[in-house]
């Protein structure tokens, strides 16, 4: 997808910076690069999965202004990016959310017109919002004539959309990555990019970034604070075999080093980069001199400002930690 072909905000997705990062490991001899998602137009890696899944159908007639109704479930980045291209092409848009989607993200939905439909209950037998969500958006296609659900967790277009963001990630570098770190959640992001590898011959072995009570990769599913990376359901995109190593983080881990990330390197960043700079250092001691690193840092910290970035929160989660990321060594 070439975005100089779309005019408007659109054309400013992809092409986000990719940044070394010399402060947040230093005693390791690797080149540690950092693709940074927040300067997406919708402040995520997310705006690149929507506009793959939604433009494609505009373009063909398939969904149209005025007519056409988009429903998704998404309480984060991905609903956010959808709101912003459904508001730009006049599409209406159906967000589904529940009742843990931050009132911060149901502001920004509310501000590009979205109309949210909320889920307060979670289901009967696992607790999880998620089956509830997806079963809320089946009814809703169902039942609204010239509905369409791009479903991110199994939508082909979603990790289609990121063979573009490792072909920026191996432009820059080169075509040499050694390793790639990627948070797992709908397995868009880590497809595709594994997709791309595999078909471009890259030597670069892919590290997916999973969290501690995911089911993605096997785990019993179990409560989790920190929304953007895991998942209580395996995706249908999933595929293991994509991932050279599987990394399972904790939330108290992904706090730690997005607060680390902040002291070492000023970068405020989601919590799904904060999983995958926290594999990162479960991993980095054995990778061999001079190895060249790439870490996709799916969003900014912006969005977690009441969470993560929120010493009261922290402190009732998790008690007092915050010697574990002021420590500059």
């Amino acid at each position: 997808m070439a975005n100089r072909s779309l005019s408007g905000i659109l054309a400013t997705v992809g092409n986000t910076p990719l940044v070394r990062l010399e402060k947040l490991y230093p005693r390791f001899d690797v080149q540690l690069h950092a693709k940074l998602e927040r300067f997406n137009p919708g402040g995520s890696i997310k705006d690149r999965s929507a506009l793959s899944m939604l433009l494609e159908k505009i373009q063909a007639g398939e969904l149209v202004p005025g007519r056409s109704v988009v429903v998704e479930s998404s309480s984060g980045n991905l609903a956010i990016g959808l709101a912003q291209i459904c508001g730009y092409f006049g599409i209406r848009f159906i967000c589904v959310v529940d009742a843990k989607t931050t009132a911060q993200n149901i502001a920004i939905l509310r501000a590009y017109q979205a109309e949210i439909e909320l889920v307060d209950h979670g289901d009967p037998v696992t607790g999880e919002y998620l089956p509830v969500r997806l079963q809320r958006v089946r009814d809703l296609v169902a039942s609204i004539p010239h509905a369409y659900s791009p479903n991110q967790y199994a939508n082909p277009l979603n990790p289609k959309a990121h063979h573009r963001t490792m072909s920026e990630i191996a432009a820059a570098l080169d075509g040499k990555v050694d390793y790639l770190l990627a948070s797992t959640s709908t397995f868009g992001t880590l497809r595709g990019c594994a997709e791309y590898i595999r078909a471009e011959g890259l030597a670069t072995k892919v590290i997916a970034v999973d969290a501690v009570g995911s089911a993605i990769f096997g785990q019993e599913p179990a409560t989790r604070l920190i929304p953007g990376h895991g998942a209580s359901v395996v995706p249908a995109l999933a595929d293991p075999s994509l991932a050279d190593e599987v990394v399972h983080v904790t939330d108290l881990e992904c706090v730690v080093a997005c607060r680390r990330l902040v002291v070492r390197e000023a970068i405020l960043a989601g919590g799904s980069t904060g999983a995958a700079v926290a594999a990162l250092e479960k991993v980095i001691g054995g990778f061999p001199a001079g190895s060249t690193v790439a870490m996709i840092c799916a969003d900014g910290g912006d969005r977690y400002l009441n969470t993560i970035y929120n010493d009261e929160w922290v402190t009732r989660h998790f008690g007092e930690v915050s010697h574990l990321w002021k420590d500059h060594a």
